[in-house]
């Protein structure tokens, strides 16, 4: 039998540091697989066709997320790496640290004759930011939001229900920092 994924969730989480880790999530098959249907499950029936990702651990999640629900991923990248083709851009409003993010999206990647419905897929949404970035480029290439699927959620009710997330568990939810570890 299969665990629940917020079980498997609260326990491979650990503060490392002052620094949230869900890496160990990743460490476990068996986690790894129950987490990644967990996001994909509130919106199987909603016809997604693409995954976005942003870049790091939202394009492992996405990823395994287009996979799970038999759709292709679309890459959103940070910063200069190398993408070719013609990009959609975007700077996210100022995160909890005040740090403005360069997103990154191949504009023929979404949308177009396959008017694309798109699932944002990350493992943890803090103020909202990114993903309203992420949507605004997916709408301007012609793809439909569908909503926003992660691990952890620490957004306020207002952001969670505009952009649609769905979360595994919230930051409610986690054991507080001990100031320890």
């Amino acid at each position: 039998m299969t665990s629940h994924p917020r079980k498997l969730v609260l326990e491979r989480f650990r503060w490392i540091g002052g620094h949230a880790d869900v890496w160990q999530i990743f460490r476990d098959p068996a986690a790894l697989a129950a987490v990644v249907r967990g996001l994909a499950d509130p919106f199987r029936e909603d016809g997604v066709t693409a995954v976005c990702g942003i870049e790091s651990r939202g394009f492992l999640l996405g990823a395994a997320v287009a996979i799970e629900l038999g759709v292709g991923f679309v890459a959103v990248r940070k910063g200069e790496g190398i993408f070719p083709g013609e990009k959609v851009t975007r700077h996210s409003d100022p995160d909890y640290r005040g740090t403005r993010q360069e997103l990154r999206l191949q504009r023929d990647a979404v949308g177009g004759l396959m008017h694309d419905r798109v699932l944002l897929v990350d493992d943890w949404i803090e103020t909202g930011s990114q993903a309203s970035a992420v949507r605004s480029m997916v709408e301007e290439c012609g793809g439909r939001w569908i909503g926003c699927s992660v691990v952890v959620d620490q957004t306020n009710p207002a952001r969670r229900a505009g952009l649609g997330v769905h979360s595994i568990v919230t930051t409610t939810e986690l054991p507080a920092w001990d100031g320890q570890s």
